[in-house]
C-alpha cells in the first residue's frame, strides 16, 4: 500500500548536519565551565608563587635595609613632596608618603618586613595578600626611579595573587585547618549560600591563575619579537654590547671572560630569542619541561653575570605556575625522604566538611587528585570446572 501523505518522513540531511558541530561547541563550552567552577586549579602551584614572592621581597628588604633611607624615606634624593607630585600625575599611590616623619616610615619598613613575613607562610592569607599587595605598590610608587624590571613583576604579581586561593597547600592556614579537622573555618552558612560562595571564590582563583598565565606568556613573547626587530640579535653580538656595560658588571673579570666566548655568546643569544618566541606555543605538552629548564638556566645566568638576581629570581617564581600539581607533590616526597620523613599529610577535600565526615574519614569522600583508600588482597576466584 502507498504511504499516506501525512505520514512519517526522514528529514532532510540538510537539517541535521549541523547537529555534529553543534554538539561539540556545546560539549567543549561546558567542559570549560565546569573545569572553571568546579574546582580551584592549580592549588601548589599558588603556594609556590605565595611563597616565592614572599620570601624574594622579604630578602629585598633586608638587603636594603642599611640603604632604607636613601631610596624609600624621608632621607631620599626623590623628596616625599617629589613623589606626591609625580603621583598627581601618573596616578600611583603610597602609604610612605602619607607622612614625612621619620619615625612613620620606620614603623612602616617593620610592617613591610612582617607582612611578607606572614605572606610567604601563609597566616590569614586572605588579608595579607591584599596587605602584602599594598606593601609592594607603596614601596614601588615611593621611588619609581630607583627600581628595575623585577619591582614591575613583583609588582603584578602580587595583584593577582590577591585573586587566587594561594594558602590552601603548604600554610599556616592548612596546617590548620587539617589540625581542626574542617575544610574551611568561619560562620555557618545556608547550603546554596555556602555552595555560592564556594563557586565564587573557584572561579576568582581559576581567573587568577589564568591572568598570570597569560602575563607570562605575553612577556616572554614581547621579549622574544622586539629581539628579532632589532639587529644586534640577529647578527648575534648582543650580549657582546650588553656584557660591556659598566652598570651590568658585578663581576668585570667575569663579564670580560665571557666576552671573550665569541661562539657560545652567539649561540646563546639565537637560543634566547628561539625559547622567547616558542614559549606561548609550547605549554600545553612535554616540551615545556626542557624550555622551562633552559629559561631556568638562563635567569641563573643573569642572576649570575649581570647582577640582577630581582628580576631573575621573579621569572624563575613566574615559570613555576606551567608546572602542574603532580610535580610539586612528587618533589614534596623526594624533599621528606631526604629529611628522613615517611608520614605525608593529606590535603583536604576542597568542599566543607561537617563534623560528622571529619570524624568517620572511610565515609567522606577522597580528595581530588588522591588515590582512594586500597582494600585488602583480593583472593583469586577459582575455575569452574
Amino acid at each position: 500500500m502507498p504511504e499516506p501523505a501525512n505520514g512519517p518522513t526522514c528529514p532532510p540531511a540538510s537539517a541535521t548536519a549541523p547537529a555534529g558541530p553543534l554538539v561539540r561547541v556545546t560539549g567543549a563550552a561546558r567542559q570549560a565551565w565546569a573545569l572553571l567552577t568546579e574546582r580551584p586549579l592549580s592549588l601548589y602551584s599558588m603556594s609556590v608563587l605565595r611563597i616565592g614572592y614572599g620570601l624574594l621581597y622579604l630578602v629585598f628588604l633586608v638587603r636594603e635595609f642599611p640603604h632604607r633611607d636613601e631610596i624609600w624615606g624621608p632621607g631620599s634624593p626623590w623628596t616625599p613632596d617629589l613623589a606626591r607630585q609625580l603621583f598627581d600625575q601618573t596616578g600611583w599611590v603610597s602609604v610612605l608618603t602619607l607622612s614625612d616623619s621619620r619615625l612613620y616610615f620606620e614603623l612602616c619598613y617593620a610592617a613591610a618586613l612582617v607582612v611578607s613575613a606572614l605572606f610567604l607562610l601563609g597566616w590569614r592569607t586572605r588579608a595579607v595578600s591584599v596587605l602584602f599587595a599594598v606593601v609592594v605598590v607603596s614601596f614601588h610608587a615611593r621611588s619609581i626611579f630607583m627600581t628595575d624590571g623585577g619591582d614591575n613583576l613583583v609588582l603584578l604579581m602580587s595583584l593577582y595573587l590577591v585573586l587566587t586561593a594561594s594558602g590552601r597547600r603548604w600554610s599556616l592556614d592548612a596546617m590548620r585547618a587539617r589540625r581542626a579537622g574542617i575544610g574551611r573555618r568561619g560562620l555557618a552558612l545556608p547550603p546554596q549560600l555556602d555552595s555560592a560562595r564556594r563557586t565564587l571564590v573557584t572561579v576568582v582563583h581559576n581567573c587568577g591563575l589564568l591572568v598570570i598565565g597569560v602575563q607570562v606568556c605575553f612577556l616572554y613573547g614581547a621579549a622574544g619579537l622586539y629581539k628579532v626587530q632589532g639587529g644586534t640579535w640577529g647578527a648575534g653580538t648582543a650580549l657582546h654590547y650588553v656584557l660591556n656595560l659598566d652598570l651590568f658588571q658585578p663581576w668585570p673579570a667575569l663579564s670580560h671572560w665571557a666576552d671573550d666566548q665569541a661562539l657560545a655568546l652567539a649561540v646563546v643569544g639565537y637560543l634566547t630569542v628561539l625559547l622567547q618566541v616558542a614559549f606561548p606555543f609550547v605549554l600545553f605538552g612535554r616540551l615545556k619541561y626542557p624550555v622551562l629548564t633552559m629559561l631556568l638556566g638562563m635567569h641563573i645566568g643573569i642572576a649570575v653575570v649581570m647582577g640582577l638576581p630581582l628580576f631573575s629570581g621573579a621569572m624563575i617564581i613566574a615559570d613555576a605556575v606551567f608546572l602542574p600539581d603532580r610535580f610539586w607533590t612528587a618533589a614534596a616526597r623526594l624533599a621528606r625522604r631526604a629529611l628522613g620523613r615517611t608520614e605525608e599529610p593529606q590535603p583536604l577535600p576542597e568542599t566543607s566538611q561537617t563534623p560528622e565526615t571529619s570524624q568517620t574519614p572511610e565515609a567522606s569522600e577522597s580528595p581530588r587528585g588522591a588515590v582512594p583508600k586500597q582494600g585488602g588482597p583480593v583472593s583469586p576466584a577459582h575455575e569452574r570446572p
